[in-house]
């Protein structure tokens, strides 16, 4: 198949959420209280469906089941979750687990290794990101006793910072942010701190100490990483991060780039711009907020435009 599957998104409603997605995107949103967009999701808490062509109105887990020919992975599920999150308040402060710890104590859910790409913040923004334990005792005794200024890592963020965020790390989104998330497909989050915020009916939104506690990565040292770009054909690629989990790089274009033929099925974002995808018998046009799957076998196409793109793979 030589034509680009674009995704219709599923939206989320947050405590935290708020309307940027709408402002910066123009995504019809359910709500005002919009904190997440799954962009490219075959997780079962919120799957997005084919927007157009021979697949049209298909989820994502039904199309990765049901032609393995488009994607040729050995995964039995669709293994990776795009996401763009609008934190228009700050998110809870927590933790996940990786694969073994979440497939014995989630139902056999995948772990949840992530990173985000951020794409906008307000002045003065700023995540949590590490803490300051030595121990896993000290950890306990820390969280147990609320010490959470002396305990937790503050990381000023700005436009187009990029953090991996790997399973075992304290992390959290602070106000003002929106980020591109690309994530394993696991919806498993472990609650550390919340602020002491009450949802719509006056409750304390539930924590996940003793698990958290349980897997947290010790010691857990923020480090700034300085990355690279790469030009090559009219196309500025940076790499942000390549292992087991999946690859993530940020493609940008001004003009007319050449890409060869695809191996393995690409996640693609459009981020900022607009263009076009051409093939050698199509063209398809590329607008901000755009998703789509450019499938395993993928021909050689163009990209044509202002454009900046966050390209993933398994």
């Amino acid at each position: 198949m030589n034509q680009p599957i674009y995704l219709q998104p599923v939206f989320q409603e947050r405590i935290w959420g708020g309307t940027k997605l709408r402002d910066l995107f123009g995504y019809s949103i359910p709500n005002d209280s919009t904190g997440e967009c799954w962009a490219i999701s075959a997780h079962p808490n919120g799957q997005s469906t084919v927007k157009a062509g021979p697949y049209q109105g298909l989820p994502l887990g039904e199309l990765w089941t049901s032609h393995p020919e488009l994607f040729r992975s050995q995964s039995p599920v669709f293994p990776l979750l795009i996401k763009l999150l609008d934190a228009s308040d700050d998110l809870s402060v927590q933790v996940h687990p990786d694969d073994e710890y979440a497939g014995k104590h989630e139902n056999g859910e995948l772990g949840k290794t992530e990173c985000w790409y951020i794409v906008a913040a307000e002045p003065g923004a700023a995540i949590i990101y590490g803490h300051a334990a030595t121990s896993r005792a000290e950890l306990e005794q820390m969280i147990y006793s609320g010490e959470w200024d002396d305990l937790l890592t503050k990381v000023p963020v700005q436009p187009g910072d990029f953090f991996y965020v790997p399973s075992g790390t304290i992390h959290a989104l602070g106000k003002g942010i929106v980020v591109l998330e690309t994530q394993q497909s696991s919806d498993t989050t472990y609650r550390v701190y919340d602020y002491d915020r009450r949802d719509k009916e006056g409750n304390l939104r539930e924590l996940h100490l003793d698990k958290a506690i349980d897997v947290t990565a010790i010691p857990q040292v923020y480090e700034r990483t300085e990355y690279t770009t790469d030009e090559v054909d009219g196309l500025v690629k940076t790499p942000f991060v390549a292992n087991s989990f999946f690859t993530v790089q940020k493609w940008e274009i001004s003009g007319n780039a050449a890409l060869p033929e695809q191996e393995k099925y690409t996640l693609v974002s459009v981020i900022e711009g607009k263009g076009c995808l051409r093939t050698p018998s199509d063209e398809y046009t590329l607008n901000k907020g755009d998703h789509l799957i450019l499938p395993a076998g993928f021909g050689a196409y163009g990209l044509e435009g202002e454009l900046r793109l966050i390209v993933s793979q398994e």
